[in-house]
């Protein structure tokens, strides 16, 4: 059972965290979730790296500010720089020494990377890897939800409109009767070709946990961040990016620009999936993270920095040269 806690911040949250593993694992897992989800949309990830790396591997797992069992914060604080001061202070917290991989989905991926940003002597010093699942570094600019872009362009007026009125709601949160009229929504936007009714109503069940302030509040940071320069100075960690080709919210175009900031990224695009890669390709998403996983542990077994894997090497830099050629 993982053992369950309250992370207390500077400016009074309270963030819901979850650790599994010994405190002298040889590495950390931090698990990320997406904007309006919370910790357990990793609930696969978590059963594949006990089972794959047993007490090798410490995981952490927290509901962002707003989210899940987390507090509502001040709508000034809804940001993406204050998500990546909060998992600066996660870390120091809750895994203040060793080696991290630092696994982000969506928003989460996009908090990684301003923590990079914010806070680059601490990321250096502690992060040792890097997996990016269905997320982007250009904000809102490739997202059109599969729809031609003068469509695209008036859904998206209507809904930053549409959060600025959420923004001002405060704690409360969706009720959940109106979430399940919307879950033929919810599966056509976060989902591809298939899913689980499981898998709908642990989203359902997420996005009824988030505040209305977190829903609203987040959409304008999101939708501004550029950080392709940031990354471009992480060349030098393992990492991997994954996207589903039908994702409609960060398409492969967000997935490939992070791959070109970061040449020897091993990128997987999973064909007929959509935005949420961990319940719809697990195996995918579980077999890249155990590939960087891989190189962190052997580093650390040989006290030398772990490198990252050369694009020749890289089976999902295979593939996706593959289709190209195509």
């Amino acid at each position: 059972m993982p053992d369950q806690r309250e992370l207390r911040l500077p400016d009074g949250v309270r963030l819901h965290v979850e650790v599994t593993g010994p405190v002298g694992a040889e590495v950390t897992v931090v698990l990320l979730h997406g904007w309006t989800l919370d910790g357990r949309a990793w609930h696969r990830q978590l059963a594949d790296l006990r089972s794959r790396f047993g007490d090798r591997v410490r995981v952490v797992a927290y509901d962002a500010r707003g989210h899940g069992r987390s507090s509502c914060m001040a709508l000034r604080t809804a940001t993406l720089a204050q998500l990546g001061d909060d998992l600066a202070a996660v870390l120091d917290e809750v895994a203040p020494a060793g080696p991290v991989v630092l696994v982000g989905h969506s928003m989460g991926g996009m908090t990684v990377m301003e923590y990079a940003h914010r806070h680059p002597s601490h990321f250096a010093a502690r992060t040792a890897g890097l997996v990016f699942v269905s997320t982007t570094a250009e904000g809102h600019t490739h997202t059109v939800y599969g729809l031609s872009p003068r469509i695209a362009r008036l859904i998206r007026l209507a809904e930053t409109t549409g959060a600025g009125v959420l923004a001002r709601c405060g704690s409360w949160r969706p009720p959940r009767p109106l979430l399940r009229a919307l879950a033929p929504s919810i599966r056509w936007m976060l989902f591809g070709d298939r899913c689980s009714g499981a898998d709908i109503r642990l989203v359902t069940s997420a996005v009824a946990r988030a505040s209305l302030r977190s829903i609203g509040g987040f959409r304008a940071s999101i939708g501004a961040q550029h950080r392709l320069a940031t990354l471009t100075a992480l060349a030098h960690l393992p990492a991997a990016a994954l996207v589903g080709d039908r994702d409609r919210l960060t398409p492969p175009p967000c997935a490939e620009s992070i791959a070109a900031a970061l040449p020897a990224t091993e990128l997987t695009v999973c064909p007929g999936a959509g935005h949420m890669l961990m319940m719809e390709r697990p195996d995918e998403v579980n077999a890249a993270l155990a590939g960087v996983l891989d190189r962190v542990l052997s580093a650390a077994g040989t006290g030398r920095p772990p490198g990252p894997r050369r694009p020749a090497d890289a089976p999902g830099a295979r593939a996706a040269a593959g289709r190209a050629a195509r």
